[in-house]
């Protein structure tokens, strides 16, 4: 807590780059503000602001929104996060005691510190499964009791919305015992936009390369790649054929 010059509280706040992809804090888009100049000052630093990183490729994407929200007092980062399993044709609940970093980095630096778990057809999570987590994730007492809500909540939430990715990173357990969602972020399958017309009202044509921007005003799928031959096609496997025989006779 800092005072202000008109002596009236101030709380610290958090503010986060509003871009479609993840890893904005490593490429300046989170940033603290402890009084009302640092809040302008970071504001208008970040937006316009292009961030680039592994997630948005070379080109990068556009803030044009800032979020601004009070600072959370934070004991312990957890990661929760649900997906579509295509090996084994499922959607499947990860979760980690390690939040705060990258799925994929946890992964790669601390496998073990990573649990999946199936999700029924419904969103439900059974009795068990809970326990599990919680032992895993070393949630006890009232805690785990918040904390296996929310997790029931997310895995819920990702069959509703037809998600193909749903994830809170970080989610945190703070001082008091509370278990909050500090981040998080959705990707609906497009398939389902048309009975998940909320979420699909969201697309924002900034946050993606212009040329898929425009194809998406005709109803194409444009996906923009490296190269010399442009190709229109009829089905993925059609396509994935027709680039595999350019390549093979020396073409891009």
């Amino acid at each position: 807590m800092s005072t202000t010059t008109k002596n009236k509280p101030f709380v610290d706040v958090v503010i986060k780059a509003q871009v479609h992809a993840g890893g904005r804090g490593k490429a300046g888009g989170v940033k603290l503000a402890h009084s009302r100049q640092e809040i302008l000052d970071q504001v208008r630093r970040m937006l316009g602001m292009q961030i680039i990183n592994n997630q948005t490729g070379p080109a990068g994407v556009i803030a044009h929104k800032v979020m601004i929200s009070a600072l959370s007092d934070i004991k312990k980062e957890y990661y929760v996060g649900a997906i579509i399993d295509r090996n084994n044709a499922q959607a499947r609940l990860i979760v980690s005691p390690e939040g705060g970093m990258d799925i994929e980095e946890i992964a790669e630096k601390m496998p073990e510190r990573i649990r999946t778990f199936p999700i029924a057809l419904d969103g439900a999570l059974k009795l068990y499964q809970l326990e599990q987590i919680s032992k895993f994730m070393g949630w006890k007492g009232d805690v785990a009791k918040k904390g296996q809500k929310t997790v029931a909540a997310l895995a819920k939430a990702f069959i509703d919305t037809d998600a193909s990715l749903l994830e809170i990173n970080p989610l945190v357990e703070t001082p008091t015992g509370d278990i909050l969602a500090v981040d998080a972020k959705l990707s609906m399958d497009d398939n389902a936009a048309y009975r998940q017309q909320e979420i699909a009202s969201y697309y924002d044509p900034t946050q993606v390369p212009s040329n898929e921007a425009r194809a998406k005003e005709f109803d194409l799928a444009y996906i923009a790649l490296e190269g010399d031959t442009g190709c229109m096609v009829n089905g993925a496997g059609l396509a994935m054929a027709t680039m595999d025989i350019i390549q093979y006779y020396g073409g891009r």
